[in-house]
């Protein structure tokens, strides 16, 4: 059995939308976090998935104290967080992977190797022929793995999940992908991305993949593909409406969920700031 959303954790970064909401983090909760809208975006009690981290690379410290935690606890949980290549240039990476080795942390590192670090190829970004060769510089395993095949990366995690859970310690996995798109809407991958390169890239695209092999088992056709959008696109449309209704954040909140027993100085503030909002 592969991760288990009502006893493991999820530690995300940016780019884990399905992960965290196939982990039980409802859209409307997530669709909120990007309106600003502090109150309605609280993660729910019972969903373990900690918050959406943009600085890069910091939620590995995160994801290996988290992990310590529940082995010094005796809880039967493991904690599955991710990086991309680019960020295991970070410093954040060596000592999560170091702390996660050395406390032998229930702790899944998934690295999405896509090849890009924004414009910085992985070829001049590390000598390294694999970044899950790393791990064995931390004392646990490093497992390769074709990024594009869904089956190859369920079982590798499966596996890593089932370690983990036994007390046999971490696992780096490296999932080798290519990034088809862009890194952020102010990138221009033409400048610098090889086209044939490119090319080469669109013929392994997972999707297309498993959307053959589920259709070579009588499991996928375009009526069914046709019917999941729909049902797909009413979901996603339902939960921005619940978003956007949902009341944005006053200058009070800003005193909320800070201190257990707020200093004077800080009650001071509060009360100037309602005094004049009066």
């Amino acid at each position: 059995m592969g991760v288990d959303p009502a006893r493991d954790w999820m530690v995300p970064q940016y780019r884990e939308l399905m992960a965290t909401v196939h982990h039980g983090l409802p859209l409307e909760v997530i669709s909120a976090q990007y309106l600003g809208k502090i109150g309605p975006a609280r993660i729910p009690d019972g969903v373990k998935v900690l918050p959406t981290q943009v600085s890069i690379a910091a939620q590995l410290p995160h994801a290996t104290g988290l992990a310590w935690g529940l082995r010094l606890r005796g809880e039967d949980a493991v904690v599955l967080t991710y990086i991309g290549d680019g960020g295991s240039s970070e410093g954040d990476f060596h000592e999560a992977l170091n702390l996660a080795g050395v406390t032998n942390a229930p702790v899944i590192f998934f690295m999405s190797n896509n090849q890009w670090a924004i414009s910085t190829s992985r070829r001049v970004q590390s000598a390294t022929t694999s970044f899950a060769l790393r791990a064995a510089g931390y004392g646990f395993e490093g497992v390769e793995v074709d990024g594009n095949d869904v089956m190859a990366v369920y079982d590798v995690v499966v596996s890593a999940v089932e370690k983990a859970r036994a007390g046999d310690g971490p696992t780096l996995i490296e999932a080798v992908t290519y990034r088809m798109s862009f890194h952020n809407t102010t990138d221009n991958p033409a400048r610098y991305r090889d086209p044939v390169e490119y090319e080469e890239a669109r013929g392994r695209d997972p999707i297309e993949r498993v959307q053959k092999y589920l259709a070579s088992l009588g499991l996928w056709d375009q009526d069914r593909e046709a019917n999941l959008t729909v049902e797909l696109r009413g979901e996603i449309d339902s939960a921005l409406e619940a978003a956007f209704a949902a009341p944005l954040p006053t200058p009070r909140d800003l005193f909320d969920n800070i201190y257990e027993d707020p200093p004077d100085r800080v009650l001071r503030q509060r009360a100037q700031l309602l005094d004049g909002q009066q």
